[in-house]
Parts: structure tokens; sequence; C-alpha cells
């Protein structure tokens, strides 16, 4: 019966996605006709009433054409300065025009460099969504698409999420080909690969994959080639749908892909043999493969000298503080009270005398109301949202301590717990960590440490079996690669980094430094004696005429 009711299922289901599918992909797949009214009557029905719909009929030496683009689209310029005045520049008259070939005499003549030929519909109707100009021909069963796009868009700003030092200050735009300028500027190499597609039966969304020909990996391309081919959907409007679409574990708290709005670490992960996704429309990038130890990587961490990589040790322990201060103060406060100094314990029992319900009560309190605010910080106008997040914080742990509805202690855990949790350079592990803190208090406050060490060891556990496109997720630890240790916790100098990481690119590509550039030894250099003794004698003879003259010699 179960068998029989799965079979009922997978037909419904596909009978349904086969129609729907081909209501919207295949709607258009129609060729063009010969006439010029029944393709311009045609062209008007599938638009509608659309007002940005420009149809342009001219008269060429007896040759009937017609000009198709939407205004918002194009570049009003380009018609009237180059595509018009060529038209009217045609070369032979009106027995010349029909007896040669039309379409190749438009192409030869025409002052435009991209250029192209479509039979069909859908072409057409799509290269006029993207800003081109239809050029159809009374006669031909053809359409030629001239490249005259320009909408307004954003100008190149410094990134607000993911600031910097030390560093370039430019960030992504919303318009794709400013995106892959940016990158393009940065790498100038040949070997660098920009492959599109186009997602979305509705929206068509242009999605662009960049990495470098002969280090990215054939498997990674392969897979995510294959995964993108598969999505099905009415539209993507931002990079967070390709995520969410094609991740390996989409139920993992934790992001399998690195976002970014900074073109100067997208060519940095490239480098290394990972691929980059580019969405027309969004300002961040996709990064993948990725692994745990990238997402705590900040980007200037690059650009200042190796010894300042020793601050990746704090934002390793502010991670654990994030994760597990809260927890722990829980653990210890209820089970295991012998684990508290005695001036502490007594210090803490005199602050929580007044507290009317238990500890893991109290921070699970305090965590939603942080949690409230960090929100309430987000949605709100920046001018306004900073000081409802830092007057509603004071006001609210100072009003909590005197109402006896929290002790200042727990006031204290939740500060330093929402500190180091801003510490995190990547949103996408951050909020990770805020999902986790709650389970790992609920832990705490049922089994005490060994709670918190249950839920350390699932943690571990799903951390060690989780994949980002096939590569392991705690790599250079797990497996462990010795030759990688060099950019995990600290970041050895550049030149002692020898190698790309093993897994991404070190496999087809190993060396990224040249072997044997060491650091540079300290000059050698004293002037000789007899050079120093001659320049002295050189200067004694003007400093005794100048104190000759001094009164009282």
């Amino acid at each position: 019966m179960l068998k029989i009711f799965r079979r009922l299922w997978k037909l419904f289901h596909s009978k349904k996605k086969s129609s729907s599918y081909e209501r919207t992909k295949g709607k258009y797949e129609v060729p063009l006709k010969p006439g010029l009214k029944d393709n311009l009557h045609y062209l008007k029905e599938a638009f509608g009433p659309s007002n940005d719909l420009i149809i342009r009929e001219i008269e060429v030496k007896g040759q009937k054409l017609a000009l198709v683009y939407l205004e918002s689209m194009i570049d009003r310029d380009v018609i009237q300065r180059d595509i018009l005045p060529s038209l009217m520049r045609l070369p032979g008259d009106q027995v010349a025009l029909n007896e040669i070939n039309l379409p190749k005499l438009m192409r030869e003549s025409l002052p435009i460099g991209n250029l192209k030929e479509h039979s069909s519909w859908q072409g057409v109707f799509y290269g006029l969504l993207d800003g081109q100009v239809a050029l159809l021909m009374d006669g031909y069963s053809l359409a030629l698409l001239l490249g005259a796009d320009s909408w307004e868009k954003r100008a190149v700003t410094e990134p607000e999420i993911e600031t910097v030092i030390r560093g370039p200050r430019e960030g992504f735009t919303e318009d794709l080909p400013t995106n892959i300028s940016l990158i393009r500027r940065r790498l100038r190499t040949p070997n660098l690969r920009f492959e599109t597609f186009y997602l979305g039966r509705t929206t068509r969304t242009r999605v662009v994959l960049s990495y470098l020909e002969g280090l990215a990996l054939e498997g990674v391309l392969k897979e995510l080639r294959s995964r993108l081919k598969r999505i099905d959907v009415d539209g993507i409007l931002e990079s967070g749908y390709i995520e969410e679409l094609i991740e390996d574990s989409p139920f993992s708290p934790f992001p399998q892909m690195a976002r970014t709005e900074r073109p100067d670490r997208v060519v940095a992960d490239i480098l290394q043999g990972r691929v980059a996704i580019l969405t027309d429309g969004s300002p961040f990038a996709l990064i993948l493969p990725v692994n745990l130890f990238t997402e705590l990587q900040a980007p200037d961490d690059l650009y200042e000298r190796w010894v300042v990589s020793f601050i990746r040790i704090f934002r390793f322990l502010a991670l654990f503080i994030a994760l597990l201060l809260p927890s722990l103060y829980v653990a210890v406060t209820t089970f295991h009270h012998e684990m508290i100094p005695t001036t502490l314990a007594v210090a803490i029992a005199a602050q929580r005398e007044r507290v009317p319900y238990p500890a893991f009560v109290e921070a699970l309190l305090m965590q939603i109301i942080f949690e409230i605010l960090v929100e309430a910080g987000v949605r709100l106008p920046r001018p306004v949202g900073q000081a409802v997040t830092i007057v509603g914080a004071l006001v609210i742990g100072e009003a909590a301590i005197r109402a006896g509805l929290a002790s200042a202690a727990m006031v204290i855990v939740v500060s330093l717990t929402a500190i180091s949790s801003f510490t995190n350079p990547t949103f996408g592990l951050g909020t990770a960590i805020r999902m986790l803190r709650l389970p790992m208090i609920f832990l705490a406050g049922s089994l005490g440490l060994f709670g918190i060490f249950t839920g350390i060891l699932a943690i571990l556990i799903h951390l060690v079996t989780l994949r980002s496109f096939g590569l392991p997720y705690l790599a250079p630890l797990a497996p462990f690669i010795w030759e990688d240790q060099k950019d995990v916790v600290f970041r050895a100098p550049w030149w002692a980094m020898l190698s790309r990481p093993k897994l991404e690119g070190g496999l087809r590509n190993f060396f990224r430094v040249k072997p044997g550039i060491k650091k540079p030894e300290p000059a050698e250099f004293e002037p000789p004696e007899a050079e120093i003794e001659a320049m002295m004698k050189k200067q004694k003879p003007a400093q005794d005429k100048k104190d000759s003259r001094r009164p009282g010699r």
C-alpha cells in the first residue's frame, strides 16, 4: 500500500512540475515569421500594455525595418548617435538591398560591438530584457540584437559590513559587469574564467562562476555546474537563494559557503583554488569550498604583518566565550558550587538572593532580551538603531538588577557574551553560534558540565562529518595536513607560505611562493675609515673660520 501511494505521489508531482515548466519556459520557443507586421503584432501581444516598450518603424531605401527596445533599459544616445545614422547610410539602392543578404550587410555596417542574431522569440525577448535593441527586417525570419544596455546602478563604495583597518576600500555593487571588472582588474591573467548561467524561469538572473583555469579542482567545478543546472525555481533575487539550493547539508547551522562583498577577498580565495559565484543584483559573492577556519579569518589578516595574526587567538577565544560562557555559568552555579572560590561563591549567592528563579531561567531570559535588542538595532534606521541598542541595554540591565530580576554577575556574563559574538568577522558563523547558545544553556541547566561536554561532542561530530562540496569542513586539522598549518590559527610570513592549501588548489599547483625566498638579511655596509677621516678634514677648516669670527677670540 505504501509503495502504491509513493508511486501516485511521484506521478502527480512530476505532471505538476512538467506542466508548470512548459507554461513558463516553453511558452516563447516560437520562431519568427518573415512578415514584419506579424512579428510586431506578436511582440505587442506578448508584452501587453507596457509603457516602456518602444517600437520605431523606419524605411531605408524601400526596405521596411523596425527598432524595438525597452526605454528603461537602454542608452538613447547609442540609438540616436550610432544605430539610426548607420542605417540611413547603408550602401546601395533599393534594388541592391533586395538582392543581397541584408542581415550580413547590417552586421558589416553597424558600429556596434555586441551584435547577435536570433531566429526564435525566446532569444529576442531575453535580449530585450537584458537591455539590447532588436532590429526586425521585413522578409526575414530573424532579428539582430544590438548591445545598447544602460541602467541606473550604485557607485563603488566602501563595504559597510566587512570593514578593515588596512586594505582596499572598494566593495561589490548590484551591477554584475561592475563586479566582474573589479575582479578582472586585480587578476590580470588569461587563465581567469567567467562562466555564465541563467537561473530562474521568470527572473532569468545572470549567475557567473569565477575561477582560475588549471588551479580550481575539476571535481568541484563539475559538481557545482551540476547543482546549478538542477535549480528550477521561479526567481533568483539574491545569492542567498543559490546558497540554500546548492549547499551540501541544508539543515546544518554552519555556513558551507563564505559570503563577502570585498573583491580583494574574492581574488585571494581564487588564488588559493576556490570558486566564486557572482549574482546579478546582489553585492555579495559566494566562495566555495570553505572550512571553519576560513570563516574566522578577517580580510585584513593578509595585509598586516604576520605578528598581527596572533589576534586570531583572541577570535578563537571569543568564539568559545560566545558559545559556552552562559552555559558554564549556569552549570557551575547550579550543580558545581565546589568549583567556585569561596569569596566569589559568597558574592554570587548574595547577588542572587533577590532573584526569584534559578540561574537557568535567568540566563534564558537575558539571552532572549539580548537577541531582541540586537534585532531591533538591525531593523531600525541606523542613527536611531545604535542609540536604541545602547540605551536599551544599559537601562534594561540596570533596571533588572535593581528590581531583582537578574543578578549583576549574569548581566556581566551576557555582556561579555555579546561582545565576544561581535568579534566574529563572518556573519553566517556568528548566527550559527547564537543559534547553538540556547541549546547549550538547556543542556547546562539539566545536566551541568556533563551536558556541556555532551553538546560540545555533538557539535564536533557534526563538524567532522560536514562537507563543503566534498571537502572536509575541519580541514586541515581533520584530516591533519602539516603543510597547511601555516595559515590556520597563526599566519606565517609570506616568504614562508610556500604552498597553497593541498585539498583546494595545492593538488594541481602546489607552490605559490618561489622556494628559497627567505627573509632579507641586514645590510653589511660599513663606510671606509679613510673616507670618514677625509670628510672630517674637509669640514674642520670651515669650522675653524666660523669660530675665529666670533668676538673675543
